[in-house]
């Protein structure tokens, strides 16, 4: 057991996801908390039947992952006073053995960094092609980096110091975070060491068109709030999203006519785009296939991160937000019985 670490694990209808992150957790003998976000299968029985330190959000407030992490480190904190360190996880991951040692030895290996975060796996990335898209997503290079994810190890004093997550994000909290940490003087840290196994258990594509609405949603949220910081949130995407799934469609087919069909060649900018970033993810080490399959769905995604941009610019006119878009299905009394595993073995059933 490593002295001054406690774990926050987060969870909304995860099921036996949650069961594995859970024991994952409590194989370190570390301090763990569970908080849980209005989950409607047996996610809060199962932690108390672990004997977790368990609290359950008030759902008169919005949901949101940022909220949970900091009443998750609040709560800790209240128990262990003397906690320096704090370990995020979400409840559909495990925590890879052995992870914590490194992660602290990183940190005091590099005084100035802030957080740290390690490899991050699918458990299942041949099951869809939807999981084999987030294990490609979730390789990235070591070294020092612009942000994490929401599975890291931070610095408490650091993380409270500089007001946690926040709260009212439906996503891309860590890169709002992180982007306040760096402003400080500080660093965040990717290390070359197993972290944890991700069990995205997606199946169906209007999970990920989901997915990528609240990316959209979320990039444009945190390119608003950043106007004025000296390092802008999600500029770049931003641009391409507009671009390409607004006014390239837009343009397209507003010229229809006046062109006499003309336009539409302007839709070949698509499959050169896909040829673009192919290219650049085989640069990376991508085999041929995920080069394919990554391009396709990169160009795919500006579609509905464009439908998630244009929704935060109309609830923003309208001086309103959005509450969390759950791209996971509500899971049914069947799904809360059945582990990933089993339901990936026949990918055809609802």
């Amino acid at each position: 057991m490593t002295p001054g670490v406690g774990i926050v694990v987060i969870g909304r209808n995860e099921g036996q996801r949650l069961r594995a992150c859970l024991a994952s957790a409590a194989r370190t003998g570390l301090p763990v908390v569970y908080v849980d976000s209005g989950s409607t299968d047996d996610s809060l029985a199962i932690a108390r039947a672990a004997g977790v330190d368990t609290l359950a959000l008030d759902p008169s407030r919005p949901f949101t992952a940022g909220r949970g992490r900091n009443e998750g480190l609040r709560r800790l904190l209240e128990r262990n006073r003397t906690l320096k360190l704090v370990q995020f996880i979400d409840g559909d991951c495990e925590l890879h053995p052995g992870w914590i040692e490194k992660g602290v030895a990183a940190l005091s290996a590099t005084p100035r960094a802030a957080a740290v975060c390690g490899r991050v796996r699918e458990r299942f990335p041949d099951a869809t092609i939807y999981n084999r898209l987030c294990n490609l997503e979730w390789d990235q290079p070591p070294g020092e980096i612009d942000s994490c994810g929401g599975n890291a190890l931070w610095r408490a004093p650091v993380f409270l110091k500089a007001g946690g997550f926040d709260p009212t994000l439906i996503a891309a909290e860590e890169a709002d975070l992180c982007l306040r940490v760096r402003a400080s003087g500080r660093s965040v840290l990717r290390v070359d060491a197993e972290m944890v196994l991700h069990d995205a258990a997606m199946t169906r594509f209007a999970e990920w068109w989901r997915r990528a609405f609240r990316a959209g949603y979320a990039s444009t949220e945190g390119w608003y709030r950043t106007a004025r910081s000296p390092e802008r949130l999600w500029g770049h995407d931003i641009r391409s999203t507009l671009f390409w799934g607004v006014f390239v469609p837009l343009a397209t087919f507003t010229l229809l006519l006046p062109t006499s069909g003309w336009s539409l060649l302007a839709l070949g900018g698509y499959p050169a785009l896909a040829l673009r970033v192919r290219r650049e993810m085989s640069r990376r080490g991508l085999s041929p296939g995920d080069a394919n399959l990554y391009a396709v769905f990169c160009v795919l995604a500006k579609l509905p991160g464009a439908l998630g941009l244009l929704q935060f610019v109309v609830l923003r006119l309208a001086r309103r937000t959005r509450r969390v878009v759950d791209w996971r299905a509500v899971p049914t009394a069947k799904d809360s019985s059945v582990d990933s595993a089993s339901r990936f073995q026949n990918p055809g059933e609802p």
